[in-house]
């Protein structure tokens, strides 16, 4: 219905166009007299008839057009973040204030002066939102915080493993670590990943880390932001963070050996956990008592192995039986690296032959 009366009122407003124009052309050409002619009252409604008519036509297709085009651009909207609009609309006005600077000499040139002007502002009007959106991943207000702060506030990446870990929460509220801990965007949606897994351990791993993170968000006691950084598929996560550390000149905490040994040869500074925890007194202790559930066959004869909810190995003497069970175990040993920790353990209540 509305495009009906639209097309209509596209017919109506040719029509007087076309009235106006030729009525303008009789009175510019002196022929005034003819307008109450039935000639000149003939060429009117002819004119008028003609342009009220093609108007009509085009009308149609304008309007469809036009509501195609509404609506590509509403979908296109509806894809586009707040930020990113923001961050267009700057682009926009720097574009068009560069184009105005230029058009200045550009505009007094005779006959293409405008024209030129008119291009030079469509252009660098486009320009300024592409290359503003370009870079709309990149917080430009956060960058220069962290610049401004750089020499008095070092900037820590948390790795996926310290957070699984989880001694970073409890590190963290001793207040020991300075600066503010960043969790990388690529990190969290690895987290989310592992927290969907299939696998038992791998899911209970991707939960605990989550876990962990919600404590230290709520915590409140330590500054802890989450970066916006996309994961790109094409690049390892390790690989992600080790670039996002180089340009932020920020540290990385991690009890992944192998990531440290990389680091260090890129000139990148790594807190290890593990090498914190080896220099102090380790969390399990001889004749401690947990339960574990054995999953699988130890190297050794006899041996099951089972892990805890951060993926400590705990390696079960005389316990293959026990496979797929839960039993109440006795630390006998525990061997601390940086590689990370290893538990060893009998079953609760069986004391094995001492060696002569």
């Amino acid at each position: 219905m509305l495009e009906k009366v639209l097309k209509y009122a596209f017919g109506l407003t040719g029509a007087l166009t076309g009235m106006t124009m030729i009525r303008h052309l009789f009175i510019l050409n002196g022929k005034t007299e003819d307008l109450t002619t039935i000639y000149g009252i003939g060429t009117i409604v002819f004119v008028s008839l003609v342009a009220g008519v093609l108007m009509f036509i085009f009308g149609g297709r304008i309007i469809r057009f036009t509501a195609v085009s509404i609506e590509r651009i509403e979908q296109a909207l509806q894809k586009i973040t707040t930020y990113e609009l923001i961050v267009g609309v700057c682009g926009l006005i720097a574009g068009l204030i560069v184009a105005s600077l230029i058009s200045i000499p550009i505009v007094k040139i005779d006959v293409i002066g405008v024209p030129l002007s008119l291009v030079i502002y469509v252009l660098l009007g486009i320009c300024g939102v592409y290359f503003a959106l370009l870079k709309r991943h990149d917080n430009v207000f956060e960058a220069i915080k962290r610049t401004d702060k750089k020499s008095v506030t070092p900037y820590k990446l948390l790795d996926t493993s310290v957070i699984i870990d989880g001694r970073i929460l409890d590190l963290s509220r001793t207040g020991f670590l300075e600066g503010e801990l960043i969790v990388p965007g690529f990190v969290l949606e690895e987290l989310r990943h592992l927290a969907d897994s299939s696998d038992d351990l791998v899911r209970a791993k991707g939960r605990r880390g989550l876990d962990v993170l919600n404590m230290l968000k709520k915590d409140g006691k330590f500054p802890i932001t989450i970066d916006r950084t996309d994961r790109n598929l094409n690049v390892e996560v390790d690989e992600q963070l080790l670039k996002m550390a180089k340009d932020m000149g920020a540290k990385i905490i991690t009890n992944d050996y192998n990531l440290g040994k990389v680091a260090a040869i890129r000139g990148i500074e790594v807190l290890n956990i593990n090498d914190l925890a080896n220099s102090m007194k380790p969390i399990a202790v001889t004749g401690e008592e947990m339960t574990i559930r054995i999953v699988k066959e130890g190297k050794e004869n006899g041996q099951g192995v089972g892990y805890l909810d951060d993926g400590t190995m705990v390696v079960v003497e005389s316990a293959c039986k026990y496979k797929g069970q839960l039993i109440d175990v006795t630390v006998t040993s525990v061997l601390q690296t940086s590689a990370g920790r290893m538990i060893f353990a009998r079953p609760k209540n069986v004391h094995l032959p001492l060696a002569e």
